[in-house]
């Protein structure tokens, strides 16, 4: 463990939940800040974890992180929408690069689920191309492929009660899976900790699979108030960056084929929501809606 692991991404959810469990893990662990004094930055410092200042879009500040590391946690902000999606297959791919080109032993990319079957979603098909670009460099990788996070629905705009909220965009039949942030980092550190199972591998992450309605009652019970459910329209599913046609192909909204028995298989605490509203999600959900 005395080996260095560079995290990308680190003041966003899935970097900040990585970098923790790899440091409690007992890796070094190497963060890369374009803001080196924001407070999430200073928590891991604290923690334990090397500061370099540096940006996903400059090659010369990734190769000068990523020297000497072990291995490479690669994350980019979401695109969210079309126009922003080359940024972040840019971001990737420098990630990719740098780490090939430093002869990095083991990268993990947070892609999404669904990402190979071609959804024509555009914020997921940015991650595809990045897939592809680690293939291409014959990588040692393991790919994490996370469902919808438990945390969206106590966004400020996405969540429960934000102005579009992600649960009015599951269709009535439908059901969703959903993963705990924490638990992608806990299976990216799987993942390093265990090359010989993970390094070639491409998982589809979640901890739970629910209909619509119990989410929704799930919450409400939560914020001792009703969740809003009528649909909505597909203008403002666009502004939210939600392709409206893609995410109402199948019974599991997106897609989402994760196998949840053999995930807590590999890690018997993976949450489930209601776990995850114990654990934190009822204050978080209070927190942003009161």
């Amino acid at each position: 463990m005395e080996q260095v692991i560079l995290v990308t991404g680190a003041t966003g959810q899935q970097g900040g939940a990585t970098a923790r469990w790899l440091l409690e893990d007992g890796w070094r662990v190497r963060v890369l800040a374009r803001d080196p004094g924001r407070a999430a930055v200073e928590e891991l410092a604290e923690a334990g974890a090397e500061v370099v200042a540096g940006d996903m879009a400059d090659r010369a500040s990734l190769d000068a992180a990523v020297a000497g590391a072990y291995g490479v946690f690669s994350v980019q902000p979401a695109a969210g929408r079309p126009e922003r999606g080359e940024d972040e297959v840019r971001m990737g791919v420098n990630v990719a690069e740098a780490a090939h080109a430093a002869g990095v032993r083991h990268l993990v990319y947070a892609s999404v689920g669904g990402a190979e079957r071609g959804t024509g979603i555009p914020h997921w098909e940015t991650k595809w191309r990045i897939e592809q670009r680690i293939r291409e460099l014959g990588l040692t990788a393991t790919i994490l492929r996370p469902v919808m996070f438990m945390e969206n629905h106590a966004h400020p705009t996405y969540g429960a009660l934000g102005a579009a909220p992600l649960v009015r965009t599951i269709p009535p039949h439908a059901t969703v899976q959903l993963i705990a942030v924490r638990d992608i980092g806990v299976f990216a550190a799987l993942a390093f900790a265990d090359p010989e199972r993970f390094a070639g591998q491409a998982l589809e992450i979640a901890g739970d699979e629910l209909p619509r309605d119990e989410l929704v009652a799930a919450m409400a019970e939560a914020l001792g108030r009703e969740v809003p459910v009528e649909p909505l329209g597909d203008e403002a599913l666009r502004d939210a960056g939600v392709d409206e046609t893609a995410v109402r192909r199948s019974r599991s909204f997106g897609g989402w084929q994760a196998d949840i028995p053999a995930l807590r298989a590999l890690h018997p605490g993976l949450l489930d929501f209601r776990g995850w509203l114990a654990a934190e999600g009822r204050e978080l959900l209070r927190r942003a809606f009161g």
